[in-house]
């Protein structure tokens, strides 16, 4: 019984989030300054190393490091107040959406950072509205209060229009830019001054607004500016409700600096406070609780050469019931048989220590000899599958080649590996067979990234993106929903990487003649519940 407690007990301490933005909103700053909070890091890192600088924890990948922008999701765990926290630090830029919102499903809640200057930006209302389909919490942290910005009050209001989900201030700044003083919290009355780069002085406790202090802290017009927005806040909004936060109704808000590690321990505290621990999961129609018996997991992540002297690849598993232990046995369910996870890890990015067990809410990563997919079920007790995981349709399109035709293999191993790890998506003409697949993407960005790692990766030197005139990717389905390989005036209909049909068309002019052509077929996506654009 005692081991089913402390089993319990890790269970319900686990917080496993995604923090979402635009790029350039401070994200991977913010990441930094939570895991430094955690005691993972003595010194933290800059997101664009400048010479002699230390780069940032969660950027491992080169190009990463050399671009200063996060390329691929990576996974972080830390301690922090007697709470095992599971941060999922995704990219940015909408060329690397897909991996970001593959993460998505494997947290529970979310962090939406906004910079006080731009508000609420594209790619932010895109990652909004997946979370808003997933149902996750969300906590708004409003960075850069140290540099000019919108009035707060005016922001709030532009995040509560533009995204439909009321806004709930926890801490209000003490004027912006040049003028930034510190921050008020609301909910406790007390104050912190700001001072510049991390500053950890205690909290200052205050009881109104008629306390002399104010005009030590503040100038006149801006002690008035702050007090009028305070008690305009004060009237107008309700009681904060832990239950509309839950349900994505309601998202609390706090204001600080990632950059300047100001208010980001206070923005953690109220987070933790109010963070959900692991939620059920749906299997088919039942549903499986995190405190089940059974260990069941999912795999929403694939990464290859996270060590190129092994040249490995590791599969990452949310963990959704019960506790995973190295060495165990579970059942696959799309394989239909039984595996031995015998190596797993846990990481701070690219760093890793090997995971002798994980718990419901945990990420764990177990080295893959080619038995995972994306969305690939496990379980220690009855097979399990969860909802599938969906994927973009590309856009771009190409095939690769390399001069050397004794480096083609090599090649194709690449592409193959990468395909398998979600980068890209790979479609075979059956006629050519998979010796020369047409390369699917997203964005232009990827091609970029792709052709960078089969140099930096496989030591392919001399790769060439050779493009192709489509645009279209369309998977062909009769009125039953089953996929069909028969299309009237389609001259080839190729397989994707699961072996369906799929059509690719260089316009959507030939997509609109298809339909014609073939009115009792339905030309869409893979997934028709979630439209991802």
């Amino acid at each position: 019984m005692a081991e089913s407690l402390s089993r319990d007990a890790e269970i319900l301490r686990r917080r496993t989030f995604a923090i979402i933005s635009h790029p350039d909103a401070g994200k991977t700053t913010l990441t930094e300054k939570l895991i430094f909070h955690g005691g993972l890091i003595r010194e933290t890192g800059e997101v664009k190393g400048k010479k002699g600088a230390k780069a940032a924890t969660s950027d491992w990948m080169t190009l990463e490091k050399e671009k200063g922008i996060s390329i691929t999701s990576s996974v972080i765990q830390f301690d922090y107040n007697k709470l095992r926290m599971n941060l999922l630090d995704t990219p940015g830029h909408k060329d690397f959406s897909e991996d970001t919102y593959r993460t998505l499903y494997a947290a529970d809640s979310a962090v939406m950072l906004i910079d006080v200057a731009k508000g609420v930006e594209e790619r932010t209302k895109k990652l909004y509205e997946v979370c808003r389909y997933k149902k996750l919490p969300i906590f708004t942290f409003i960075n850069k209060c140290d540099r000019e910005g919108k009035a707060p009050l005016e922001l709030i209001d532009e995040i509560e229009e533009t995204l439909n989900m009321k806004c709930y201030p926890v801490t209000w700044p003490m004027g912006l830019g040049g003028q930034f003083s510190g921050l008020y919290d609301r909910l406790n009355k007390q104050v912190f001054l700001y001072k510049g780069k991390d500053n950890f002085d205690d909290p200052i406790k205050v009881d109104s607004f008629d306390d002399p202090r104010w005009d030590e802290w503040l100038a006149p017009d801006i002690k008035e500016t702050f007090i009028e927005e305070v008690e305009l806040l004060d009237a107008a909004l309700e009681p904060f409700s832990h239950e509309k936060y839950l349900a994505g109704e309601l998202s609390p808000a706090s204001f600080g600096s990632a950059k300047m590690n100001f208010a980001v321990n206070t923005f953690l505290d109220y987070f933790i406070q109010w963070a959900p621990g692991p939620g059920p999961r749906k299997n088919e129609e039942a549903l499986i609780e995190p405190l089940d018996k059974d260990f069941t997991g999912f795999v929403f992540k694939i990464q290859a050469n996270m060590d190129r002297n092994h040249r490995d690849r590791i599969a990452f598993i949310r963990v959704c019931s019960g506790a995973f232990e190295r060495g165990m046995k579970v059942k696959h369910t799309r394989l239909d048989r039984e595996i031995r996870l015998a190596y797993s890890s846990q990481f701070v990015a690219q760093s890793r220590e090997t995971a002798d067990t994980a718990f419901a809410g945990d990420i764990v990563g177990v080295n893959d000899s080619g038995n995972f997919q994306i969305g690939d079920c496990v379980s220690s007790g009855k097979k399990v599958q969860f909802e599938d995981i969906p994927r973009f349709t590309p856009e771009l399109f190409a095939r690769l080649s390399v001069k050397d035709a004794m480096k083609r293999k090599k090649l194709q191993k690449a592409i193959r590996e990468l395909a398998e790890e979600g980068t890209i998506q790979t479609f075979i003409d059956p006629v050519i067979g998979d010796q020369d697949p047409v390369v699917g993407v997203v964005g232009e960005l990827q091609f970029t990234v792709l052709l960078y790692r089969i140099e930096d990766e496989y030591n392919l030197s001399g790769a060439k993106i050779n493009r192709l005139p489509l645009t279209v990717a369309r998977w062909p389905r009769n009125a039953e929903g089953e996929f069909v390989d028969e299309i009237k005036g389609a001259s080839i209909v190729y397989r994707d990487a699961l072996d369906r049909p799929v059509i690719l068309l260089e316009k959507e002019w030939d997509l609109r003649w298809l339909e014609k052509e073939n009115e009792d077929i339905t030309f869409g996506t893979p997934f028709t519940d979630f439209v991802i654009s």
